[in-house]
C-alpha cells in the first residue's frame, strides 16, 4: 500500500541503491575506465530522475496528504533533506553534458558540488527520515 512511511521507506532503499551506483561510477573513474563511468552515470541520472518525478508525482497528484502526518520535527528534517537531494537532481542532467563535452573545469567542479549534495542527501535521507 501506498503510505507515507511506505514510501520513505523505499526512498531510504533507492537512495542506497544509487549511492552503491554512484561509487561504482567513482571507482570506473579512478580506474580510467571513463566510458563506463559515462554509462554508471547515466542509469544513476536516470534512477534518481525516475525516483524524484515519480515521488512528485505521488505527493503531488495520487495522494497530496500523503505526508500530512509528519510532526514539525520531522518537517524539518524533510526540509533539510530536500536542501541537499533537489540540487543534487539539478546538477545531474548538467554534470552529464559537461562530462560528455570534456568540459572538464566546469564537470570537475560540478561534481564536487554535487558530492557534498549527494552525501548530504544519503546521510539525511537514511539515517533521519522516519519510516515508521
Amino acid at each position: 500500500m501506498l503510505t507515507g512511511p511506505n514510501i520513505i521507506l523505499i526512498l531510504k532503499a533507492a537512495v542506497g541503491l544509487v549511492t552503491v551506483l554512484w561509487i561504482a561510477s567513482l571507482v570506473a573513474l579512478l580506474r580510467k575506465r571513463y566510458r563506463l563511468h559515462g554509462q554508471i552515470n547515466l542509469a544513476f541520472m536516470i534512477l534518481t530522475l525516475v525516483a524524484v518525478f515519480g515521488l512528485e508525482f505521488l505527493i503531488r497528484v495520487y495522494d497530496p496528504d500523503m505526508f500530512k502526518y509528519f510532526d514539525p520535527a520531522t518537517r524539518r528534517i524533510m526540509a533539510i533533506h530536500l536542501c541537499f537531494s533537489v540540487p543534487a537532481a539539478v546538477l545531474l542532467p548538467v554534470m552529464y553534458v559537461t562530462g560528455r563535452s570534456r568540459w572538464r573545469r566546469t564537470h570537475y567542479t560540478l561534481a564536487a558540488v554535487f558530492s557534498l549534495c549527494w552525501i548530504g542527501t544519503f546521510i539525511t535521507g537514511i539515517f533521519y527520515l522516519p519510516h515508521s
